[in-house]
């Protein structure tokens, strides 16, 4: 039997149910939960940098924004809340739109 070991949707044990296999899950407590949801963050990254296609690539952003939802929850607030913060820091610093790479800066 493979070990995964690692934060899974909520639904996979039920799609592994209806598979007819067997499977053992854990359910994690608060501290061991945002760890978690952080290193699925990075897999989901790391997928997303992988990705080859246009699909692949939307695919991982979904899964990358599935967690930001939930992470926000988890810190008591809303993907709102996130998204007016995001466009607070958008009109005092930008974006990443205009491709600007620093170089460097003179003491």
């Amino acid at each position: 039997m493979p070990f995964y070991n690692k934060l899974v949707r909520d639904h996979i044990p039920e799609i592994i149910e209806n598979s007819g296999k067997k499977f053992s899950i854990e359910i994690l407590d608060d501290t061991r939960y945002i760890e978690e949801l952080k290193k699925k963050s990075f897999e989901e990254l790391e997928e997303y940098c992988e990705a080859e296609s246009r699909e692949d690539a939307l695919e991982e952003m979904a899964d990358l924004l599935e967690i930001m939802y939930t992470l926000a929850e988890y810190h008591g607030s809303s993907i709102e809340e996130v998204e007016k913060i995001r466009v607070q820091k958008a009109e005092k610093r930008g974006g990443f739109r205009e491709k600007i790479f620093l170089v460097e800066v003179e003491d």
